[in-house]
């Protein structure tokens, strides 16, 4: 029987990985990847298969930002984007710039997209984008167990990158601008590359909440979700 449910078990997850895998693309696994693997080490090769892959996909939505953004970039004086890139993805999370008054999180990609701020817009929305989904992971750098995960953070993780992309196409400045450009139109043809990143960041957080959630037999409380809501909660 044990071995029956163990086998079961594997199959499922198996199934659930290459859900995850078809969403995001073969591009997106890295060549060691084998599904079979996952009879030595199932769940916390998902674990690291997720945090490489929303890795790749913060630090490709922040070049793209910086390149739709200039004027971000130019605020800090001799900054490249790859400096930038550097200065939001370490681990552990490095202390936030002095424009966001100590705000990380949700709190940062708000204090991002206020009409009046004056610092590096890009910086404050990915910094914010990136400590949140850390703090999903309680902060830790290195994982060896999921069972003191909360699914709850991830599926708000999932929900709150939804209401960010909200924000972003209606957010503006004082002179009517928005304050980040992401999608644009090629003639009568709108490029939606942005959109793409952050579905696959969404689809991310929420397959973790699935695992995390079933693995546990936990129940996750979905939100009502409306255009213009609050950011739910992340955090331990």
């Amino acid at each position: 029987m044990k071995n029956f449910k163990r086998h079961t078990s594997r199959k499922w997850l198996t199934s659930i990985v290459l859900v995850c895998i078809s969403l995001l693309s073969t591009s997106c696994v890295s060549s060691n990847f084998s599904v079979e693997t996952l009879a030595k080490s199932d769940i916390n090769m998902v674990s690291d298969i997720h945090i490489d892959q929303t890795l790749t996909l913060l630090k490709t939505l922040t070049r793209k930002l910086y390149k739709m953004n200039p004027g971000e970039l130019a605020k800090t004086p001799g900054a490249t984007i790859p400096s930038r890139i550097s200065d939001i993805f370490k681990c552990p999370a490095p202390p936030p710039e002095p424009a966001l008054l100590g705000r990380r999180s949700t709190q940062a990609m708000l204090a991002g997209l206020e009409t009046a701020y004056e610092g590096d817009r890009v910086y404050a929305v990915m910094y914010g984008l990136f400590t949140m989904l850390h703090m999903a992971y309680n902060n830790k750098c290195d994982l060896f167990m999921l069972d003191f995960l909360v699914a709850q953070n991830f599926y708000n993780s999932a929900r709150n990158i939804e209401i960010l992309v909200w924000r972003l196409k209606t957010r503006q400045t004082s002179t009517g601008r928005l304050c980040l450009t992401t999608n644009t139109l090629e003639g009568d043809i709108s490029n939606l590359s942005f959109e793409r990143i952050f579905g696959k960041l969404i689809a991310l957080s929420d397959t973790m909440a699935l695992i995390i959630a079933q693995r546990g037999d936990r129940l996750v409380k979905h939100a009502v979700h409306m255009a213009g809501m609050s950011f739910l909660p992340v955090g331990i």
